[in-house]
């Protein structure tokens, strides 16, 4: 258990700190609207994440993997929304992050949903969470085993966030950013629309 416990613990915190759609959806909605927005968004990626663990238990995230169809959809649908999200982070206005952490909690269902299907149409989320209870989290693990272990991931994943939101909302990142947000949206429009063109690449 102790042993399964450490390579779940290891493998989560490499995950997390791999670049990828949920950092870079982060990011931009803490450096564009402030703390709120990001934690919002970080507790919408984690949602996903549950979400993941709940249909590989299932034996459905199998089911996508085998499935060329199903494989396809959810990359496309992830592809063009992460694309949707860069072409909108192009055409952004100058904001002040300082203002924008005031009415944050007006855009929290927007920032958690960003999150969400961000985390959820992303088909290595469902390769990562198969891999995971293929190899470490197998059927013959017990109950209690696997509800400590799925814990241990999300907890990680959760303290990740926590800190993540908190280091890119320091007053010198601020102080900053909001001297050059529109050429930030820019920076963040590029790299979505490339993550997004590299997810409808990805083979099956």
């Amino acid at each position: 258990m102790f042993e399964q416990l450490l390579i779940i613990i290891t493998i989560t915190l490499l995950c997390m700190v791999s670049p990828g759609p949920d950092m870079i959806i982060v990011m931009r909605n803490t450096l564009q609207n402030g703390k709120s927005a990001g934690l919002k968004t970080s507790l919408g990626v984690v949602a996903g994440n549950l979400v993941h663990i709940s249909y590989c238990v299932l034996g459905i995230g199998w089911l996508i993997s085998q499935s060329i169809l199903l494989f396809s959809v959810l990359k496309y649908l992830g592809a063009i929304y992460l694309i949707y999200l860069g072409i909108t982070s192009l055409f952004a206005k100058q904001t002040t992050i300082l203002d924008e952490e005031k009415v944050a909690d007006d855009k929290s269902t927007k920032n958690f949903r960003q999150g969400f299907l961000n985390n959820l149409l992303n088909p290595k989320g469902t390769m990562f969470y198969l891999g995971v209870f293929t190899v470490v989290i197998t059927p013959s693990t017990p109950i209690t085993d696997t509800i400590i272990l799925i814990s241990a991931m999300l907890s990680v994943s959760t303290i990740f966030w926590y800190l993540f939101v908190f280091a890119l909302n320091s007053s010198v990142v601020k102080g900053y950013l909001n001297n050059s947000q529109v050429f930030v949206n820019r920076v963040f429009g590029v790299l979505l629309i490339g993550i997004g063109v590299k997810v409808a690449t990805i083979d099956n």
